[in-house]
């Protein structure tokens, strides 16, 4: 596997990139395949990214499991993905519940950036092409080529994706999702690709939760104890 600076690759596999932005969706995993699936190539398919398919899943079950897929991907610094953005990339497109990621159906979108309707029947296919479209977008705002998102780098994101965070929570979301704890003294390590990725959709599911409390839309809301831990705790 071939790695660049501050953006994740699957190892073993080389680097198969789109174009595009990164689509957000969210769903809940299931249960887990127990049977062993048969190796050959499903028709119709790009035979390459099946290929990447079959260095993933490393048990040759014909299915991709969180362990595997935690294995299989890395950011530039060399570090395995964080368990919880992981489980969220699961969640998003483990369609069918079973708790996997298969290789199976075909893939349609509509839409633009972070703001778009996407349905994606492929498993495999549509997490390839959404971690693709998310290092595009890390590639763009990591300025320095550090290979991570820092302060100003952070807020600019933020920012462009509609979300005018101002400068204390921009230094919790810093802090909250840093590649290293912070010491306290002097600024936030970076957030790696695996981080920049979980903290963009938790602002962006959050956001979403209180727009629909807000009902007025005048920027206040009432809740209960229950519908803010609802809200907090739905959060991936």
């Amino acid at each position: 596997m071939y790695a660049q600076q501050g953006y994740n690759h699957p190892q073993n596999m080389h680097h198969h990139q789109q174009s595009g932005a990164p689509p957000p969706r969210y769903s809940t995993p299931g249960g887990h395949h127990s049977h062993r699936q048969s190796y050959s190539q499903p028709p119709a398919h790009d035979p390459q990214l099946y290929q990447y398919f079959t260095a993933v899943d490393q048990d040759r079950s014909g299915s991709i499991t969180v362990t595997e897929l935690q294995a299989a991907l890395v950011n530039g610094n060399w570090t395995r993905f964080d368990l919880d953005t992981v489980k969220m990339l699961m969640g998003i497109f483990d369609t069918d519940r079973s708790g996997t990621i298969d290789f199976k159906g075909e893939e349609s979108q509509t839409g633009a950036l972070f703001v778009l309707t996407t349905f994606y029947d492929a498993e495999f296919a549509g997490l390839w092409k959404y971690i693709s479209d998310w290092q595009n977008v890390f590639r763009h705002f990591d300025r320095d080529g550090s290979g991570s998102i820092e302060g100003r780098e952070l807020s600019e994101a933020m920012r462009s994706f509609g979300y005018n965070l101002s400068p204390p929570l921009l230094t919790l979301v810093e802090r909250k999702y840093a590649s290293a704890p912070s010491t306290g003294y002097g600024p936030p390590p970076g957030i790696t690709f695996d981080r920049f990725v979980r903290a963009c959709v938790v602002v962006k599911t959050l956001t979403e939760s209180f727009q629909r409390a807000d009902s007025d839309r005048d920027g206040w809301v009432q809740l209960s104890y229950e519908q803010f831990m609802s809200m907090a705790l739905s959060a991936p």
